[in-house]
């Protein structure tokens, strides 16, 4: 990859489609909008219609101006069907044509470094210069699953060895192992041994200082998880930026934040929306995981006076509301946390609420109504 040649934050309109990294901002926005996709399963619905709704999502997204459209690696999460990043992401670029499609992330001690190249070489093919790989070093899922997943022998040991596994990985995209290493032998195909070929940017996802602290180190772009982690953005994207140094992807930090953000006709029901996605967290981090519920189920939920104040909290850190009451959050989250680009998760039981939140957010920044090129 090239030097994007721009120590500041892109807002132009000429550039955007071009830098691998850095996003154009359409309309009002403060900074690219772009779509972390979930691919949540309400109660009474099925994955099927979920990841109908991924497609409509992301072909919404690409007409209406947000820059990437990342999904994320769950596993053993009836609520979640996104176990599988690269099916979907191969499935999204089939129905769409210009904007990015990336992980967000793959979990990388799940799987091995290899197998992770040749699947981003292949998504890489099929979609030339719009394919992200982002990267966590989290399972994405629950202990006894990781175990599964990976082994059980190899769960600390995993974690551990991210930054290993990450220049594994590296070295395959770039088909670049020194003579004399095991592996100088091995290449990734699709990949550069095929001829010229491009390879996708790599990020590096978190929420905590590790990963912030490595993306800075190797300058890289750094993505953070504020929709679940808000108390520390801050301090993580002040060590991504302390500790960047530049590289040949990246002159200058480039960091992202998650945010949980859901616009509504009413302020009244985007607060009912939310609350599904609010409760849902709740029976997951009570080991009680399952599909999203209703906005009927989570009205009626008898909540106990700790089960109050996680849910509280949790709300809090969702930005919702009218489009203009959205427009005003996010626009106060960037003055704070001086974030390069928001990656919006919109999470409610139904796809068609998700859906109209997107284009809500849109209306609400004079974004395009039609960027669409056809196929």
């Amino acid at each position: 990859m090239s030097d994007t040649g721009d120590a500041g934050r892109h807002t132009g309109e000429g550039r955007g489609a071009a830098d691998p990294i850095r996003g154009t901002v359409r309309g009002g926005a403060p900074v690219p909008l772009s779509v972390l996709d979930l691919v949540t399963v309400g109660s009474g619905s099925t994955a099927t219609a979920s990841l109908r709704t991924s497609v409509e999502i992301a072909r919404l997204a690409e007409s209406r101006g947000y820059h990437r459209h990342w999904v994320a690696e769950h596993h053993s999460m009836p609520g979640v069907a996104s176990s599988s990043p690269a099916v979907i992401l191969a499935h999204l670029a089939a129905h769409t044509s210009r904007i990015r499609l990336g992980s967000g992330g793959v979990m990388l001690p799940n799987h091995a470094p290899l197998t992770v190249a040749e699947q981003f070489g292949t998504l890489e093919a099929f979609a030339p210069g719009r394919v992200d790989l982002g990267l966590g070093r989290a399972p994405g899922t629950d202990p006894r699953t990781a175990a599964a997943l990976r082994g059980s022998g190899r769960l600390d040991e995993a974690a551990d060895e991210f930054p290993r596994q990450l220049a594994e990985l590296l070295r395959f995209l770039d088909d670049d192992f020194p003579d004399g290493h095991p592996y100088a032998r091995v290449h990734a195909v699709p990949g550069p041994v095929q001829g010229p070929a491009g390879r996708p940017p790599v990020w590096l996802l978190g929420s905590s200082g590790f990963s912030a602290r490595l993306a800075g180190e190797l300058g890289l772009p750094f993505a953070y998880a504020h929709h679940f982690s808000a108390a520390g953005t801050l301090p993580a994207l002040d060590l991504y930026r302390q500790s960047f140094r530049p590289s040949a992807v990246l002159d200058a930090p480039y960091a992202v934040i998650g945010v949980s953000a859901l616009a509504a006709d009413t302020e009244r029901e985007a607060r009912a929306q939310v609350l599904t996605g609010a409760l849902s967290m709740l029976r997951l981090r009570s080991g009680r995981p399952g599909l999203v519920p209703t906005p009927e189920e989570a009205a009626a939920y008898a909540f106990s006076p700790p089960e109050r104040e996680f849910v509280d909290g949790w709300l809090a850190n969702i930005v919702h509301g009218t489009p203009d009451e959205v427009r005003s959050g996010l626009d106060g989250l960037v003055k704070r946390t001086g974030a390069d680009e928001l990656m919006l998760t919109a999470n409610a039981h139904g796809g068609e609420v998700r859906l109209r939140s997107y284009g809500l957010v849109a209306d609400a920044y004079g974004m395009p109504t039609d960027l669409s090129i056809p196929s």
